[in-house]
């Protein structure tokens, strides 16, 4: 990890929990720690945790739980959800614990919300959502919103009195649900390089001339996330990001989302028989959405 250096970009971290091969997923949770830990000291805005089930891959489950472990080990970075998966979670449940956080650590939580489902039909019903509760998330946030506001038809306790900074996790329908709401996005994804590798998102034109402003923001707010890898090389760059890239492309084959290999066993697969072509194919493709190489290159990238 390298310092972010004066930049005119913000520079933050959202780190997944992803697990190692030959890990328990405990060592992989106190990582997260030790990292953002890592983060503050290396001046980074934000470290956000993100929300999966029943991944083999990945520790985090409970962002919030995480967040106050997080905040509580840190002294001054900022501390958030990328997201919370509201159609896992009942609104109220959602304003009640952001702002507990925040009460607990003022100025310092943000508060991501998505529209994503469980990856799988035993993890949906576990979760007790439908095939259908993504298209309740205008409604959701809706209703989140109005607890956080105190505007509900009670008063959600403790209140939010500092407003927690709300970020919608979103695809082209949540950008329009966003700019209605007058709240903040974040962007990513195979959409956001669609210009010769650069980020150029379809849906940020729509977003700012739809956007309403609201008692959150009064102008659009965009996060752009990638993956983004800095070694003294980009060859070197290139093999940081590899587990993932790998575990990424066997995971649309296999189904499942498997804990990160050692990156010289990947080589091994990716150049012998324990790979298809198709692989090959999805792990490049993964990598040619990324930003990676040497300080110097990295910086012009995010920047771009």
């Amino acid at each position: 990890m390298t310092a972010p250096g004066p930049s005119r970009v913000p520079v933050s971290i959202l780190d997944r929990a992803n697990s190692l091969a030959g890990s328990t997923e405990a060592e992989a949770l106190n990582a997260v720690v030790d990292r953002a830990q890592r983060s503050e000291r290396l001046g980074f805005r934000r470290f956000w945790v993100a929300e999966h089930h029943g991944v083999p891959g990945i520790a985090g489950s409970t962002p919030t739980v995480l967040m106050a472990v997080l905040a509580a080990r840190t002294q001054s970075i900022r501390i958030g959800s990328g997201g919370v998966m509201l159609p896992n979670h009942q609104p109220l449940v959602v304003a009640e614990q952001a702002a507990t956080l925040e009460a607990l650590f003022p100025g310092r939580i943000d508060l991501g919300v998505g529209r994503s489902l469980g990856f799988t039909p035993a993890v949906r019903q576990a979760l007790r959502t439908g095939e259908d509760a993504a298209r309740d998330f205008p409604g959701d946030l809706a209703e989140l919103t109005g607890f956080l506001r105190g505007e509900a038809s009670f008063t959600a306790r403790p209140r939010d009195d500092a407003a927690t900074p709300l970020f919608v996790l979103a695809s082209r329908q949540g950008l329009t649900t966003a700019a209605r709401a007058g709240l903040a996005v974040v962007v990513g994804g195979p959409s956001l390089f669609q210009r010769d590798g650069h980020a150029a998102h379809p849906g940020l034109d729509h977003y700012r001339e739809q956007f309403r402003p609201s008692s959150w923001y009064s102008e659009p707010y965009v996060i752009a996330s990638a993956n983004v890898a800095v070694a003294d090389s980009r060859e070197a760059a290139r093999r940081l990001l590899l587990p993932e890239s790998w575990a990424l492309a066997r995971s649309r084959s296999q189904g499942e989302f498997r804990a990160l290999a050692d990156v010289d066993d990947v080589v091994a697969r990716l150049h012998g028989e324990g790979s298809t072509g198709r692989d090959r194919q999805r792990v490049t493709e993964t990598l040619e959405r990324s930003v990676h190489g040497t300080s110097r290159e990295v910086r012009a990238g995010v920047e771009d």
